[in-house]
C-alpha cells in the first residue's frame, strides 16, 4: 500500500473550494494520487476526498493540520486528514451465523482489510474455535431477554469495546439491537449488515418476508447503526435475482453470498475513508 495522507472534507458549496485546497496542498509540495469531488445541488453541500503522497509533503501531518485549520475555517469545513499506514482497530460482534464473520476474518488474515482486530465479542459460544484459530481473543457476553439483563450485558460490551480502543465496530450478523447510548457514542463508526435490500423487510426474518411476498430480487444492505432500527445511513447494497423455484432456504443460501460481499465492501470503503455521512445519507467515493 502506498503511503498517503487522506484529506476528507465536507462544507457548504461555493466557488473556489477545489482551487483553494489544491493551492494549499501544492504550496507544500503535495502530490495528489487521487482526487474525488461531489456537489449536491439539493443540500447545497460539497464533498471532497484527496489522497496525497506522504513523501511529497514538505511539512509533517501535525503541521498540515495546524496550517489547514485556517483554510477550513474560511470555508466552514468539516474535515480530517488521516495517515493511510495507521491501522484502525475494528471490534467485531457476532451471534450464531458464521458466514460474515468468517469472510471478514479471511479478508483480514489475507491482508485485504488493512486494520487490526483486537477482539470478537459474541453472545454465543459456537464461533469461538474459528476466531481463536486466527489468534484473536473471543469474548463471550450472553445477552438475557429481560431488560435488566440486557442493560448489564451491553454495559459490559461497551466497556470491552472501550477497553480494546475500538475505532470501528462491525456487527457481523450480530442479532441484538444496539442500545441508543452506544449508537450515539460510536456515531458513524458502527457498521451493520442487514440481510435485506432496505427499506424493504426491516427487522427479523426478512428472507421469510421476502419469500411470502414473492419477490424476484433479494439483497443485502450495509449501513451505519443509529438509534432507529435499520434506518441508518446506507453505505453499500447489492441484489441477486430469484424466482418462484427458490424456497426460503434457497433465498437464505443465495443471500449469504450477497451479505458477505456487501459487508466487506462497506468496511473497506470505511477503512479507506471513502464514506462521508451527511444527514441520513452517504457520499461514497468508491
Amino acid at each position: 500500500m502506498e503511503h498517503t495522507y487522506r484529506l476528507v472534507i465536507s462544507c457548504p458549496d461555493r466557488v473556489g473550494i477545489v482551487a483553494r485546497v489544491s493551492q494549499f496542498i501544492s504550496e507544500y509540495g503535495g502530490w495528489l494520487t487521487e482526487a474525488n469531488y461531489h456537489s449536491d445541488p439539493d443540500s447545497g453541500w460539497f464533498f471532497m476526498r484527496n489522497e496525497i503522497r506522504a513523501d511529497s509533503m514538505s511539512i509533517s501531518l501535525r503541521e498540515f493540520r495546524s496550517a489547514f485549520a485556517r483554510v477550513a475555517e474560511d470555508y466552514s469545513m468539516r474535515w480530517y486528514i488521516r495517515d493511510s499506514t495507521v491501522r484502525q482497530r475494528v471490534v467485531l460482534l457476532a451471534s450464531h451465523a458464521s458466514h460474515c464473520l468468517a469472510d471478514l476474518l479471511h479478508r483480514w488474515h489475507s491482508g485485504e482489510l488493512h486494520c487490526d482486530i483486537p477482539c470478537v465479542i459474541s453472545n454465543h459460544e459456537n464461533l469461538r474455535s474459528m476466531v481463536e484459530w486466527h489468534e484473536i481473543p473471543f469474548l463471550f457476553v450472553p445477552v438475557p431477554k429481560d431488560k435488566e439483563g440486557k442493560d448489564e450485558a451491553f454495559a459490559q460490551i461497551s466497556g470491552l469495546i472501550e477497553q480494546h480502543q475500538a475505532d470501528t465496530v462491525v456487527l457481523a450478523r450480530y442479532m441484538q439491537i444496539i442500545p441508543p447510548a452506544l449508537c450515539e457514542q460510536y456515531k458513524g463508526r458502527i457498521i451493520n449488515i442487514h440481510h435485506s435490500f432496505l427499506p424493504s423487510f426491516i427487522g427479523a426474518n426478512p428472507y421469510r418476508k421476502a419469500y411470502d411476498r414473492g419477490v424476484k430480487l433479494i439483497g443485502a444492505t450495509s449501513h451505519y447503526v443509529t438509534g432507529d432500527l435499520d434506518e441508518g445511513p446506507i453505505i453499500e447494497q447489492d441484489v441477486i435475482r430469484v424466482s418462484h423455484r427458490q424456497a426460503v432456504d434457497d433465498l437464505v443460501r443465495l443471500g449469504r453470498n450477497v451479505e458477505t460481499a456487501v459487508l466487506a465492501r462497506a468496511l473497506r470503503n470505511h477503512l479507506e475513508d471513502r464514506v462521508i455521512v451527511h444527514g441520513n445519507k452517504t457520499v461514497v467515493f468508491d
